[in-house]
């Protein structure tokens, strides 16, 4: 993915996908979008209408991610996992199925458990992001972190990211958890390899860890 901040998402085989809709509606978002005559219109003589084409230019924005502030441009359509993943290299936050149905893209803005693939990053602000990455302090993992390992609640480990941002969420919020609310918080997370009952283990085990 490119430096500049061009980045591009993947396309749906039918019907406008989340993606098409926000690109096209980039234009509208807080007034801010800066457009530009497309630099091929007008090469097409025969072609009506082409000087009226216009695209989107990258906006400057500044976004707070595991403590340390970025200065970035991007397109005004990129999604703040698309940004963490392609521009900041944090590649731990996943996309699954970019339209918020999976979590695998949980990350904390302002320490809540947001799907990064559904916001903008035009749109985070000041708020402060924590990903996988940022969750441990220095070597020493999240307690969340080490129950996930000590109860094998990770197989795959493609949704192990969101899921363990979710439960850390729920611990760094409740040190006594019930399972209801062990459930509830990971109730929007796809784990295709089934580890859910491992899951729930361990956000018993890093709770007690965290009141102890």
């Amino acid at each position: 993915m490119a430096a500049s901040g061009k980045l591009s998402g993947t396309g749906s085989a039918g019907g406008m996908t989340r993606r098409d809709f926000l690109r096209s509606a980039g234009a509208a978002i807080a007034g801010s979008v800066v457009l530009e005559p497309d630099s091929q219109a007008g090469a097409a003589p025969d072609a009506p209408q082409a000087a009226n084409i216009v695209r989107s230019r990258p906006l400057p924005i500044m976004l707070d991610v595991n403590g340390r502030q970025h200065v970035l441009e991007v397109e005004p359509q990129a999604t703040l996992a698309e940004v963490l993943r392609g521009l900041l290299g944090l590649t731990g936050t996943k996309i699954g199925c970019d339209r918020g149905a999976c979590s695998a893209c949980t990350v904390w803005v302002d320490r809540a458990p947001i799907l990064s693939c559904m916001l903008l990053a035009v749109d985070v602000g000041e708020r402060k992001i924590v990903t996988i990455e940022g969750l441990a302090r220095g070597e020493q993992l999240h307690p969340v972190q080490a129950a996930f390992i000590a109860r094998d609640a990770i197989q795959c480990g493609f949704c192990t990211p969101g899921l363990i941002m979710s439960c850390a969420a729920l611990v760094e919020n409740n040190r006594d958890p019930s399972a209801e609310d062990a459930k509830a918080a990971i109730s929007g997370h796809l784990c295709r390899c089934g580890t859910y009952p491992h899951v729930l283990e361990a956000v018993r085990d890093a709770a007690q860890a965290m009141k102890g």
